[in-house]
C-alpha cells in the first residue's frame, strides 16, 4: 500500500526542498510565532513594528498625512489629467485609478488628514476622539504594520506554505466553511498576528486568482480575527483582566459559530464563485491519484519555491505591497473612519439603532440593557468603543457580554472594514452593515448563555 506514495518524495529535489522550507519558516516565525517582550506576548511583526513607531514617533501623522495626500494627487492625475506616462494596466495606473466614489473618499481622506495634523477647521473632525485619534494613534500603527508586513508577506505567498496547507486543509475548510484549505494560514495569521494581516493575505491571495470573490469576501470578513493581544486589551479596558481565559474561550466559540453560519446566508452566499477580472483559477485542490494529501502539497509547495523570483522578486512584491497597502488603505480608513466616528460621538445615531436591542437584552436576562444596547452598535464606527462605554456599566456580567460581542462582531470602520473597503475584496459598505448586523445576532446569544454560566 505505501509504494504509491513513494515515488512522488523522490521526484523532489533538495535544493527546491530548502528553498521551499527556509522562507516559509521565516515567514511563520515573524508572522506566527508568539513571543514574549516587554512584558507582553506578541509576534515578531509586531516587535519591529513598534520599534519603527517609536524611533517615528513625532514624524507618522506628517508621514501619512503626506502619503494620503499623495495618493489623492496621483488619482487626481490619473482620473482628471490622464498623462500618457500613466500606462494602463501597469502598477500605478491600478494603484491610482479609482471610481468616484473611492476618489471622493480619497480627497475626503485628504483633507481631513490637513485638518486633524493642523488642528483646524471644526473640532469634531481633529478631536481626539475622532480623525485626531485615527492620525496620531491608528495610522502611525498601521503605517509601520504596513511597512514589514508588506515587505514580508511574498514569505508566507510565494514559497509554497498556502500550497502545502490546502492540500492538508481541504478537507476540513471546505465542508465546514466552503473554504480551500489555504483559507486556513489566513486566519491563523489574524489569530495570532492581527485581523489586518489576514486581510492583507486574502487580498493578495484574491488578486492572484487563488479565491474566488465568494471566497474572498468569506475569508475577509469572517476569518480576520481579532488577535489575542487586542482581545486582552479590550477585557482590561472593561475591569476583567482576571477573566481572559473564559474570555477568549467565549470568543472563539461565538466566532466559530459565526464561522459557520455567514458564509451559508445572503449577502455572503450570494457572492459569485467568479475570480478577480474573471480569470480563471490557477489552483486546483484535486489530489491526484498515488499522492497523499501531504506528498501532493509538498510536490506543489516546491514547484511553487522552484519558480520563485529570488531577492529581486522578492523585493519587488514587497515594495508593491507596501504602497499598495499604504496608498490603498490609509486614504480609505481616514476618510470613512473619521466619518464614523464622528457620527458616533456627536450624534445619538447609534444609540437610536441600538433601542431595538434593549427587548431583546432584557429577554436574555442582561442586566442594564438599556446601556449596553448602544455598545451592540457603535462598535460598527470602531471595535474599541463599546469596551469605552460599556466600563461605566456596573454589571460585570454584561460589560463580559460587551467586551466579548464587540470582538467577535469583527467589521468596524476605523480598521478591518475600511481595510475591506479600501482592498480589491469584493465587498460594499452595504455588505459590511448587514454582515455586522448578522454576526451580532449570531454571536450574542452564544456569548450570553456563556455569561449565565460563568457568572
Amino acid at each position: 500500500m505505501l509504494k504509491p506514495y513513494i515515488k512522488p518524495y523522490k521526484q523532489i529535489k533538495a535544493a527546491d526542498m530548502i528553498k521551499f522550507l527556509i522562507p516559509s519558516l521565516i515567514g511563520v516565525i515573524l508572522f506566527m510565532i508568539p513571543l514574549p517582550y516587554n512584558e507582553e506576548v506578541t509576534i515578531p511583526i509586531a516587535i519591529l513594528s513598534g520599534f519603527v513607531q517609536e524611533l517615528l514617533a513625532n514624524y507618522l501623522p506628517e508621514i501619512m498625512t503626506f502619503i494620503i495626500s499623495i495618493t489623492f494627487i496621483g488619482s487626481f492625475a490619473a482620473v482628471v489629467i490622464k498623462p500618457k506616462s500613466l500606462k494602463e494596466g501597469t502598477f500605478f495606473y491600478q494603484l491610482f485609478t479609482v471610481p468616484p466614489f473611492w476618489f471622493v473618499i480619497r480627497l475626503l481622506g485628504m483633507i481631513f488628514a490637513i485638518l486633524a495634523l493642523f488642528q483646524i477647521g471644526p473640532e469634531m473632525i481633529w478631536s481626539e476622539n475622532t480623525g485626531g485619534m485615527l492620525l496620531t494613534s491608528l495610522l502611525p500603527v498601521l503605517f509601520s504594520v504596513f511597512l514589514f508586513a508588506g515587505l514580508f508577506l511574498p514569505l508566507l505567498l510565494n514559497f509554497g506554505l498556502l500550497e502545502l496547507f490546502g492540500a492538508l486543509l481541504t478537507k476540513l475548510m471546505r465542508p465546514v466553511f466552503k473554504l480551500p484549505g489555504r483559507s486556513s494560514i489566513d486566519c491563523l495569521a489574524s489569530w495570532i498576528g492581527d485581523g489586518t494581516i489576514g486581510v492583507l493575505l486574502t487580498s493578495k491571495q484574491y488578486e492572484e486568482g487563488f479565491y474566488t470573490k465568494r471566497e474572498a469576501a468569506i475569508i475577509g470578513t469572517t476569518f480576520s480575527v481579532v488577535s489575542i493581544t487586542f482581545s486582552l486589551v479590550v477585557i482590561s479596558q472593561v475591569g476583567l483582566g482576571k477573566m481572559f481565559v473564559p474570555f477568549y474561550l467565549t470568543i472563539l466559540v461565538a466566532g466559530l459559530v459565526a464561522a459557520v453560519i455567514s458564509p451559508r446566508i445572503p449577502p455572503l452566499s450570494r457572492k459569485p464563485d467568479t475570480y478577480f477580472n474573471e480569470e480563471q483559477t490557477k489552483y486546483s485542490e484535486d489530489i491526484p491519484a498515488g499522492y497523499t494529501p501531504f506528498s501532493w502539497g509538498l510536490t506543489k509547495a516546491t514547484e511553487k519555491a522552484r519558480a520563485n523570483s529570488g531577492i529581486k522578486g522578492f523585493l519587488k512584491d514587497g515594495g508593491k505591497n507596501i504602497l499598495d497597502m499604504w496608498m490603498g488603505v490609509a486614504p480609505i480608513v481616514m476618510g470613512l473612519g473619521t466619518l464614523a466616528l464622528i457620527i458616533a460621538e456627536y450624534t445619538p445615531f447609534f444609540q437610536w439603532l441600538g433601542m431595538p436591542f434593549i427587548p431583546l437584552l432584557e429577554i436574555m436576562q442582561v442586566p442594564e440593557a438599556a446601556e449596553a444596547s448602544q455598545t451592540l452598535v457603535v462598535g460598527f464606527a470602531d471595535m474599541f468603543l463599546p469596551s469605552v462605554i460599556g466600563a461605566g456599566i456596573e454589571s460585570e456580567m454584561t460589560r463580559f457580554v460587551v467586551a466579548a460581542v464587540s470582538v467577535t462582531q469583527l467589521i468596524y470602520m476605523s480598521e478591518v472594514g475600511g481595510l475591506l473597503l479600501g482592498s480589491k475584496i469584493p465587498v460594499s459598505l452595504k455588505d459590511l452593515i448587514i454582515i455586522f448586523i448578522e454576526r451580532t445576532f449570531i454571536t450574542l446569544p452564544v456569548i450570553v448563555i456563556a455569561a449565565h454560566i460563568i457568572f
